[in-house]
């Protein structure tokens, strides 16, 4: 199994090869609600300005990489707008592809997830860039040289990536797929601010907080960590990684937190997830759907 992770000593050799990667930074910074419907963000370039690996470029996968016409922050793009986008960033369709953040890895993990689902060979560095740097590897600051454009070329789509919100709706009880919600507890209890129309999680499904999955320093908990985590939310990860076709399905508030789940889940050996990209700003927006809280 090739993992989803790049170690930095790996990324230090692949850059030095005769093909290195294309090195995307996707920080981006959404500040944690302080009152219910408290949506604040902050572009990631300053972070990217101020301190990056050298030869990469930032990309705002609030703009770049979603789309912008969409009522949902964050709606994935049609596959050929990520194509596009990769074809100026210098990215064709055979070419390697490291994504980092220096926010948590969440942002990483979301365009990570979007090159997926096109087929476009692509993995995260463990530990973002705070890994780089305790490591001693060189940092660059300020712009960098424009990325050559590539070739347009034509995106295909890899694999099954999403879920709507009707698929859900209509999830009967005895649907065995595991439902699992990436926020923190806090905001799949409701007992913390959210950024959305009301608290709560989905009915029926479970808690894996995907942050919880990282260590201090970023890097992501060991595989048995991992696997305990969501085998202990009920979340068979041998029987659904072993068929390769039962799906997990995620959610968060917005799918971006559900790509870094996504992304745990693919380190661990688990492939078939689907992800419901509405997630709880879709969701709660609608008064007529149910929205479950903890017991005080």
């Amino acid at each position: 199994m090739t993992s989803p992770f790049i170690s930095v000593s790996e990324l230090s050799d692949a850059l030095g090869s005769d093909r290195p990667p294309v090195v995307l930074d996707a920080s981006l910074e959404l500040h944690p609600p302080r009152y219910d419907g408290d949506y604040r963000r902050d572009n990631g370039r300053p972070r990217w300005l101020a301190g990056h690996i050298p030869g990469s470029h930032h990309v705002d996968v609030a703009t770049r990489f979603s789309d912008t016409t969409a009522k949902l922050n964050y709606t994935h793009p049609e596959p050929q707008q990520i194509a596009d986008e990769l074809a100026r960033l210098g990215v064709a369709a055979d070419t390697d592809v490291v994504i980092y953040d220096t926010t948590g890895t969440v942002w990483a993990a979301r365009l990570w997830y979007l090159l997926r689902w096109i087929g476009v060979r692509a993995r995260v560095l463990d530990g973002g860039l705070g890994a780089w740097k305790a490591a001693g590897q060189p940092i660059e600051n300020g712009e960098a040289v424009e990325a050559a454009p590539v070739a347009a070329w034509t995106a295909t789509v890899a694999r099954k990536a999403w879920v709507s919100q009707q698929e859900l709706v209509e999830r009967s009880a005895s649907d065995s797929r595991p439902l699992v919600c990436s926020l923190p507890a806090g905001s799949f209890a409701g007992t913390d601010p959210t950024r959305y129309s009301r608290r709560g999680h989905i009915p029926g499904s479970v808690n894996v907080s995907s942050r919880d999955l990282f260590k201090a320093d970023g890097t992501l908990k060991s595989r048995v960590e991992v696997i305990l985590a969501y085998d202990g939310a009920g979340v068979d990860t041998q029987a659904v990684g072993a068929s390769g076709t039962e799906e997990v399905l995620l959610y968060c508030g917005g799918g971006i937190t559900a790509s870094a789940g996504a992304l745990t889940l693919a380190a661990i050996g688990v492939k078939a997830v689907r992800i419901y990209d509405g997630s709880l700003e879709e969701w709660s927006a609608n008064p007529a759907l149910p929205l479950e809280v903890s017991s005080p």
